[in-house]
């Protein structure tokens, strides 16, 4: 069983979002684009190069370029524990 999203975010996990630009296997002017979105830890982006490789050696459609954000949305000092509720009317 993985891990919730919020026990990546507080391990220091971000999320990474790359836009792949690839040429048409049958078309080689042509290029088309697609969007990938994992949690990935900076400044290694492991699971980002894993894609690539597997992009790289399964997927006919040659890469042109690639290009990345991360954005970490939660740090481990900014999570809190709430242990009660107040309730209003």
């Amino acid at each position: 069983m993985g891990r919730s999203e919020t026990e990546l975010m507080l391990e220091g996990y971000g999320l990474t979002t790359a836009e792949f630009f690839y040429g048409m296997p049958d078309y080689t002017r042509v290029l088309n684009s697609f969007t990938w979105q994992d949690y990935d830890l900076a400044p290694d982006y492991p699971r980002l190069f894993r894609f690539i490789e597997f992009w790289q050696n399964r997927i006919e459609g040659p890469l042109h370029s690639v290009r990345f954000t991360h954005r970490k949305l939660v740090a481990p000092g900014a999570w809190q524990n709430v242990t009660g509720e107040f309730t209003l009317h």
